[in-house]
């Protein structure tokens, strides 16, 4: 396992963006952010199970039937800390730089990854501490760049955006999954409901952390629609763009090339 320190992003002090539904200083939401993941660490993936009713586990093997990791290809999953994407790549002999911002995810991630049997482990997996908007990776040093449901906790999207494009080889290819809103009438409304005032109390219940899931319910409203996120990531410079929609919008696979 290897570490590096993520770098500052270089950002102004005096604007302000959002953590959820408050304004705070960019500094202010990377703390608050990083203490929202330390609480849920160790009750991340339970709570994944809990909150989507066990889909969010279909949805990873879609995505990454989507990425098509191949043996000895080197990707980098970005806000992957717990493992459980990089842990599909490397199933399929792909080398995983496992990177997140949050120790703690890292530190769960590879527990995950020693307790798991020499025979599962087909490709390599590296843990780093990285700042998705300040990358410290050379230009050109990766076939593929994913990030599962962690893009919307980044306080510059665009920077981090810029960093995959960085990053990637030509011809590699960039894959996100991430909530949104979704656009069915009828389900909009129970998923809105069951989003700001279920999920809060689950966290409760099963993390004992109330504040920490009402910020992810939040965050997830606040996230671009999937449309204006295929923007965003064109405008990145990445072609081929593509957003597949699942639960009219509530999850999204994004997709784009480096030329």
């Amino acid at each position: 396992m290897t570490q590096s320190t993520p770098k500052s992003s270089g950002q102004p002090s005096d604007e302000t963006v959002s953590f959820g539904y408050e304004e705070v200083s960019p500094e202010e939401k990377t703390r608050r952010v990083g203490d929202v993941f330390t609480s849920v660490a160790k009750k991340y993936d339970i709570m994944n199970d809990a909150m989507s009713f066990g889909m969010h586990r279909g949805w990873k093997d879609r995505f990454v039937k989507r990425v098509k990791p191949q043996p000895g290809e080197n990707i980098l999953d970005m806000a992957g800390g717990t493992g459980d994407i990089a842990f599909r790549m490397a199933d399929r002999g792909a080398n995983v730089t496992v990177a997140d911002i949050n120790q703690d995810m890292l530190d769960v991630g590879a527990e995950r990854a020693m307790e798991r049997s020499e025979a599962e482990e087909t490709g390599s997996l590296v843990f780093s501490h990285q700042n998705a908007e300040d990358v410290s990776f050379p230009s050109n040093s990766f076939d593929a760049y994913t990030i599962v449901f962690g893009i919307r906790n980044v306080t510059y999207k665009e920077k981090a955006l810029a960093e995959a494009y960085r990053v990637l080889r030509p011809g590699g290819r960039f894959y996100c999954m991430e909530f949104s809103t979704t656009e069915w009438s009828g389900f909009r409304e129970v998923y809105d409901l069951y989003s700001m005032h279920v999920m809060p109390r689950m966290g409760q219940v099963i993390a004992g952390d109330t504040e920490s899931y009402r910020y992810l319910a939040e965050s997830i409203r606040k996230f671009p629609k999937p449309a204006e996120f295929e923007r965003m990531i064109a405008a990145a410079g990445f072609v081929n763009t593509k957003a597949e929609i699942i639960l009219g919008g509530a999850v999204a696979i994004h997709s784009g090339w480096k030329i």
